[in-house]
């Protein structure tokens, strides 16, 4: 479970947790000290910071999980094909729709918004499609039905 946070900043933790995944998709050898530093010195917040840390440990924990879970959903491309600023946002919010903590719309309006701000100008599309996808499973399986 996500730790709370009171704070209407939760969009600037994602923001730096998005940072935190690239900087280790770009360098897998960055110590955890490191990712501590960096989240540290970004948030300055200490809810901000657990929120951020639970984000990057969960994606980290859960890679595979949520590559597979993102190529069952992505009609024609592969997880390793993606643009790593794209598939660091789509592990991202595939995470916190899994975590269930966070309501779907924000978790989809939040991932637009960092990939319109962060990635291509076909990022914002992408990611919308790829996460509506995702949405529309936890309706389903929320609803009892299959899904997918």
């Amino acid at each position: 479970m996500l730790p709370p946070v009171k704070t209407p900043r939760r969009s600037r933790a994602r923001e730096v947790a998005l940072q935190a995944l690239y900087r280790l998709e770009l360098n897998p050898a960055t110590t955890p000290a490191e990712l501590d530093a960096f989240l540290t010195a970004r948030l300055g917040h200490a809810d901000l910071e657990a929120f951020a840390r639970s984000l990057v440990a969960g994606v980290r924990d859960r890679r595979q999980e949520l590559d597979a879970l993102l190529e069952s959903r992505a009609e024609h491309w592969r997880v390793p094909r993606m643009a790593a600023t794209d598939r660091s946002i789509l592990r991202l919010a595939a995470y916190e729709l899994l975590a269930g903590d966070a309501p779907g719309p924000v978790v989809a309006d939040e991932a637009i918004g960092l990939a319109k701000r962060y990635g291509t100008a076909d990022s914002g599309r992408f990611v919308a499609g790829l996460v509506g996808r995702l949405l529309a499973d936890r309706r389903a399986a929320a609803a009892g039905g299959s899904g997918g």
